[in-house]
């Protein structure tokens, strides 16, 4: 079996971080007081080639935490019900438990040292994550804490768009806006813009490992530090 050329494992793509979408749908805008209402998440991996595509997909219906501020404004726009019975609801740290355990696996065989979030305006999602896992009191966090990648500005940068639908659009990617605002949807979506961009960077020549930053898959300690 031919080995895979450096260049072509994820962990060398992005100095050792491995990259997660994810898309949450809030009551509102404020991570602090406004509940949790439905998070997505999609890994990524990359073939032999070092094409970057979608993988595992995890989708969670959440419980609004005691005290949650539901903002009829929000509830409205995204059409959710959180009293809804049928939606199958689980609390904030079963969902985040579940994911992130996922997300540990996937990394390790990665063999990155530490997960990113990717995400459409990415500070709004990271922003009710955090608050998510501080409410669950929740200690191992794959997720770097404040780094993220932002597809709007990728998409700003690479598309001349900045709106997930004209951007998915744009780059080729279906969009149905009748199923937009659904976390699930949303994510996978996401996930097929971000692809896209890197891997159109790639085909035009944009991406080469510098030698220095080749990894054979084992994290340096000074990387587990960060």
């Amino acid at each position: 079996m031919t080995p895979i050329k450096p260049e072509n494992l994820l962990v060398n793509r992005f100095r050792g971080y491995f990259p997660v979408v994810i898309d949450i749908e809030t009551a509102g805008f404020n991570a602090a007081t406004d509940a949790v209402l439905e998070i997505a998440a999609v890994t990524l991996e990359m073939d032999s080639d070092g094409w970057l595509k979608p993988a595992q997909t995890l989708h969670f219906h959440i419980e609004p935490f005691e005290g949650a501020n539901l903002e009829p404004a929000a509830l409205e726009f995204n059409g959710i019900d959180p009293h809804n019975p049928l939606r199958g609801a689980v609390s904030e740290k079963e969902a985040l438990q579940e994911i992130f355990k996922a997300i540990r696996k996937a990394q390790k065989a990665a063999g990155c040292h530490r997960s990113i979030v990717v995400a459409h305006n990415a500070a709004f999602d990271h922003g009710f994550l955090n608050a998510a896992i501080e409410r669950a009191k929740i200690k191992r966090v794959p997720f770097h804490p404040f780094a993220t990648f932002d597809t709007a500005t990728l998409s700003g940068l690479a598309l001349g768009q900045t709106v997930l639908a004209k951007a998915c659009r744009t780059a080729g990617v279906e969009f149905d806006n009748k199923q937009a605002h659904s976390a699930l949807y949303d994510t996978e979506r996401t996930a097929e813009l971000f692809c896209h961009i890197v891997n159109k960077w790639k085909s035009l020549g944009g991406w080469q490992v510098p030698e220095e930053n080749i990894k054979s898959g084992e994290p340096k300690e000074s990387d587990k530090e960060e």
